[in-house]
């Protein structure tokens, strides 16, 4: 069984967020460590596109099969591990030779200064590096600006790095917090942004130059990357905290023990990546008694080829059902856990039923339900999956989508929380 490899996974948000929300409704940032004020030491001095030394790493990651101990910051919202980079306006990921983690690449310009109308000074507009402890690095991106050197939008967000050898030789986690987000753009000719925003937007996510691993975060390279601010892939009540788990060289969605996890949204799922022809990717939803796979928001042509369900959950045995266009039709009984199951020719949506609801399955929680599924053929997916209540749950067979008042939310397939019982 090949575990899928994410080439680009983008979650979905939902539309109509408020952009550029205070600290109260974002992620705080890590503070209070460093000689050089709450955020450590500084960085570089102001500048437009300049980057760091090579700074040290207190501990060694496997970032994609390739180990690294040391870093550049780059003034515009990255570090990467081979070389400096420059590049102000960014650019879809995968890129060649250059690994790289980007909480938000754009053009930041680090050489305005924070004044009210009055003249007051009101924020740094630096970058610094600070260690709180020998297994966390912390980059943060201070109240930075934007080309030509404007402060009237700011943006607040940060790159913490944690050791996490006490689960294997070079595992380590990764957060973006975001406190706030206000500009996409800098001004440049080439980027094209008025004011802050318009032309090429930032792009968040990680990629590790060989085409092979790589994610931007939803809305990226488009004005909806600012609502990273409000969204989060670890839970609805942490708005910009999103974190990633490289285990083994690999990244979330490879391999059963390390799923995709989901963003939240209305109580739906999405999730938007890549895949080759016959790879399986891993993904985690929150549910109670059972969830629903859509196709609509996809290539008309893509279907499911197969899914597989790694938790035992109660019995272990799963119904599955097939959509005919009208209803759900039971295609497979007593499907136990760890048994792939085929859709033959395949199909555009499928149900999952026949949890028990004496698990008792919370369906806010990120660590319960792990299933793999393939598709028909390579290419962009985007899958909406929508969790099914015990209110809302009679025998799905003679039950329609929109009886259960179940509304499928396109743009992505969203990544749930997995389910303890």
């Amino acid at each position: 069984m090949q575990f899928f490899r994410p080439n680009v996974v983008s979650l979905a948000v939902a539309l109509g967020c408020a952009v550029g929300v205070s600290s109260g409704h974002a992620a705080d940032l890590l503070s209070g460590f460093g000689a050089d004020g709450v955020y450590g030491e500084l960085a570089m001095q102001p500048n437009d596109d300049s980057s760091s030394s090579l700074l040290n790493l207190p501990f060694a990651i496997n970032f994609f099969g390739n180990t690294y101990d040391k870093f550049y910051v780059n003034n515009n919202g990255n570090i990467t591990f081979n070389s400096p980079l420059s590049g102000y306006t960014p650019i879809p990921f995968p890129i060649a030779n250059q690994p790289a983690i980007a909480p938000w690449w754009a053009d930041v310009d680090t050489r305005g200064t924070h004044l009210n109308a009055s003249g007051a000074y009101l924020g740094t507009n630096n970058i610094y590096v600070g260690s709180p402890n020998a297994n966390t690095v912390v980059i943060t991106w201070d109240k930075v600006g934007y080309y030509r050197a404007e402060t009237n939008k700011i943006n607040d967000f940060q790159l913490v790095i944690r050791n996490r050898a006490d689960t294997g030789a070079g595992n380590f986690d990764f957060d973006f917090r975001y406190k706030q987000l206000e500009w996409t753009t800098g001004s440049a000719s080439s980027s094209g942004g008025v004011n802050g925003l318009g032309g090429i937007p930032a792009q968040a996510g990680y990629d590790n130059g060989l085409g092979t691993h790589y994610s931007a975060l939803p809305g990226s390279l488009s004005g909806d990357v600012l609502n990273l601010v409000n969204t989060s892939n670890v839970s609805p009540d942490t708005p910009g905290l999103w974190t990633f788990a490289v285990r083994n060289g690999e990244t979330p969605g490879q391999s059963a023990s390390n799923p995709l996890l989901p963003v939240i949204i209305d109580g739906a799922f999405n999730f938007e990546f890549n895949v080759a022809l016959d790879q399986r990717v891993w993904i985690d939803p929150v549910v109670a008694v059972g969830y629903d796979y859509d196709l609509s928001s996809t290539d008309p042509e893509q279907s499911f080829a197969s899914v597989v369900i790694d938790t035992v959950v109660g019995d272990g045995l799963y119904d599955i059902f097939a959509w005919d266009g009208t209803q759900f039709n039971l295609v497979g009984d007593n499907i136990a856990s760890g048994t792939i199951f085929t859709f033959g020719e395949g199909v555009r949506r499928f149900r999952i039923n026949d949890i028990e609801q004496e698990a008792e399955l919370d369906p806010t929680s990120p660590v319960a339900f792990v299933t793999g599924l393939t598709f028909g053929k390579a290419g962009n997916v985007g899958v909406t999956q929508t969790p099914l209540t015990v209110t809302t749950v009679p025998e799905p067979s003679s039950v329609s989508l929109a009886v259960l008042g179940l509304l499928l939310v396109g743009g992505g397939l969203r990544r749930g929380a997995r389910r303890q019982a």
